[in-house]
C-alpha cells in the first residue's frame, strides 16, 4: 500500500471540519532561541510548564523520534458576539463560549488518525491540541497557516485569528507548504487598544500584564494598578483581536459546540453559588481552567469596575479564600 498523500490527508481532515490543512518539514527546525530567551527572561510568568517542556517544544523529535512531517490543522471559533445584557454581567473571551475545544478537536484528531491508519497501515502519528509539549503556533507559522502578528496571535490575512491550531506529527515525509509573509505593516491598532499595554510590538506578549493571563492563570491577587483595566472581562480577553483590520467583521460559522453559550456570565450568580456547584457546571468548558476561586475573584473586580453588585460583593467579602475576600473589599470601595 503506498504512503498516504497530502491530498488524502486534506480530504479526510476537511471532512472532519478542519478549514485549513498545511504541512511543515519536521526537521527544518523552529526558532528555538526566541523561545529560550522568552523563558529565560521569565516572561512566561507562572506558567511553569512552558519552561519544563521548552526543549520538547523546540524539537518535536524529542517526543516523537520518528517524525518527518507536521500536519497543521485549523478549526475556526468565534461566532457573532451576543449583545451585552448590561451591568452585572462579565464578558468571556470568544474561544471559551462553548464546550472545551480540547475535547472537541481531540475527538476529531483521533478520527483522523484512524482514517489515515486505514489508508497507510505503516503510518505512525502523534496528535496535539494545546495540551502536549508541541509548539503548535510555531508550526502553524512554518506551514503557512498564518504569520505571527504584533498581538502575538497567528493571523491569516483577510481571515483573522479566531481559530484553534492542532498538529499531527507523521512518520511520512511530505512536501512542506511555504510560510506567508507578515502583513501587519505599520498598523498598531492592537498595541494601542490593549487595556494593560501588554503588547511590546515585536510579536510577543508581556504575559504578567495580559488580561487573559491575569483572569485565567494568575492564582493570587491581580495587581491594583491593572484591576480597572480589566473592564468587564471576567474570563480572558479579545480586545487585540477585535481591533485587527484582518479580523474586524469576520465571524466564521462554527460548530454547535463552540456557539456562544457562555458569552456573558451573571456575576451575582457566580458570587452567590457554592464553589463545588461552580466546579460542576464549568466541567467540560474552558471556564473550568480558572476554577471557582479565580472566577469569583474576577467577578468581584468586574462588579467594582461597573459600580454595581453591592449585595453580592458583601457575600464574597465573607468568602474563606483571602484573595476573593480582598477583591470583594476592593470592589465595595469602588461601588
Amino acid at each position: 500500500m503506498p504512503p498516504v498523500t497530502k491530498l488524502a490527508i486534506r480530504t479526510e481532515a476537511s471532512s472532519l471540519g478542519f478549514v485549513d490543512v498545511r504541512f511543515a518539514d519536521a526537521h527544518a527546525g523552529l526558532p528555538g532561541e526566541r523561545f529560550r530567551q522568552f523563558v529565560a527572561a521569565g516572561r512566561h510568568a507562572e506558567m511553569a510548564w512552558l519552561a519544563t517542556s521548552a526543549a520538547d517544544r523546540i524539537d518535536a523529535r524529542r517526543i516523537f523520534p520518528s517524525v518527518r512531517s507536521v500536519v497543521v490543522l485549523r478549526l475556526d471559533y468565534g461566532a457573532a458576539a451576543p449583545a451585552s445584557p448590561g451591568p452585572g454581567f462579565g464578558r468571556v473571551a470568544s474561544y471559551a463560549w462553548g464546550r472545551d475545544y480540547h475535547n472537541l478537536i481531540g475527538r476529531r484528531l483521533k478520527k483522523l488518525q484512524h482514517r489515515l491508519a486505514a489508508l497507510d497501515p505503516d503510518l505512525r502519528t502523534y496528535a496535539s491540541i494545546d495540551s502536549r509539549p508541541v509548539w503548535e503556533r510555531a508550526w502553524a507559522e512554518a506551514a503557512g497557516i498564518g504569520y505571527s502578528a504584533k498581538n502575538g496571535c497567528i493571523l491569516t490575512p483577510s481571515d483573522g485569528s479566531y481559530y484553534f491550531i492542532a498538529t499531527l506529527l507523521l512518520t511520512t515525509e511530505l512536501e512542506p507548504d511555504p510560510p506567508i509573509p507578515a502583513r501587519c505593516g505599520t498598523c498598531t491598532r492592537c498595541l494601542t487598544a490593549c487595556p494593560t499595554q501588554a503588547l511590546p510590538g515585536d510579536g510577543s506578549v508581556d504575559v504578567p500584564r495580559c488580561i487573559s493571563y491575569l483572569t485565567i492563570e494568575e492564582k493570587g491577587p491581580i495587581p491594583l494598578s491593572l484591576r480597572p483595566e480589566l473592564g468587564d472581562w471576567v474570563f480572558g480577553c479579545d480586545v487585540c483581536q477585535e481591533v485587527c483590520p484582518h479580523v474586524s467583521g469576520h465571524r466564521p460559522p462554527v460548530p454547535f459546540e463552540l456557539q456562544p453559550h457562555n458569552a456573558w456570565l451573571d456575576l451575582q450568580q457566580l458570587l452567590e453559588a457554592p464553589d463545588d456547584w461552580l466546579e460542576a457546571v464549568t466541567t467540560g468548558t474552558p471556564l473550568r481552567r480558572a476554577a471557582p476561586l479565580r472566577l469569583k475573584r474576577n467577578a468581584c473586580l468586574v462588579l467594582g469596575n461597573q459600580g454595581v453588585g453591592r449585595a453580592a460583593l458583601h457575600i464574597a467579602e465573607r468568602h474563606s479564600d483571602p484573595v476573593v475576600a480582598e477583591a470583594a473589599r476592593w470592589a465595595l470601595d469602588r461601588v
